[in-house]
């Protein structure tokens, strides 16, 4: 059984997490690649990583939408320190990404995500950017970046 799971940040490729290498690096299961897509959201910046913030407003965040092994979700918890039932800055939950195929049009998947848990938006700067990599890599150099 396959999970479709959603990364807009430092799992995405290249990015210090890369998903792909993550798992290699484990011996799990490769993450294939479906395309890029969007969800519902708003991005802030804690400097070296984003968080999403889920929004109704109809801002969206770009990144991409992997197919998983199960075993992979356990990986991508350890990445993005979440523990089930405790405070973490990242929360795991469920979204419809909707996915850009100039092909066969836009179709909406069900995917796994970590939004950001909200109480932590206050130490962060919102991002007027939808793609974390663009918006990363066109600011000035920081300290920690």
């Amino acid at each position: 059984m396959s999970i479709y799971v959603f990364v807009y940040g430092t799992l995405r490729t290249g990015e210090i997490n890369d998903l792909a290498q993550a798992a290699t690096r484990r011996g799990l299961p490769e993450a294939q690649w479906v395309g890029p897509a969007t969800v519902p959201g708003m991005l802030v910046d804690f400097g070296s990583w984003p968080g999403l913030i889920p929004v109704d407003d109809g801002r969206r965040v770009r990144g991409d939408v992997y197919r998983v092994d199960p075993a992979l979700i356990a990986l991508m918890d350890e990445i993005e320190e979440y523990v089930p039932g405790q405070a973490c800055s990242f929360v795991r939950r469920e979204t419809i990404a909707r996915l850009d195929s100039p092909l066969n049009g836009a179709r909406d998947v069900h995917c796994q995500y970590y939004p950001i848990d909200p109480s932590l938006r206050a130490l962060a700067v919102d991002i007027p950017a939808d793609d974390w990599i663009a918006y990363r890599q066109s600011r000035p150099a920081t300290k920690g970046t």
